[in-house]
């Protein structure tokens, strides 16, 4: 059994591709923005340290939504 959007002519997946994109990105950006508001302000850590865990966690975020998604 195959997800994901219609096929064209052409055998290009088109909207259901895009449709992914988006979620991982909207999961990227929701998790890298949760992890900086908490550990900037919840936990009072640095600038700098905030921004690295920012970072890692959107990464990681990233590649599970990616993984998800092709599922």
């Amino acid at each position: 059994m195959r997800r994901g959007g219609a096929r064209g002519a052409g055998g290009e997946r088109g909207v259901g591709t895009m449709k992914n994109w988006r979620y991982i990105v909207l999961h990227t950006v929701a998790a890298a923005g949760f992890i900086f508001l908490l550990q900037r302000y919840a936990l009072n850590a640095s600038l700098e340290t905030s921004l690295l865990w920012m970072v890692a966690f959107g990464g990681c975020a990233a590649g599970l939504a990616y993984m998800q998604s092709n599922r």
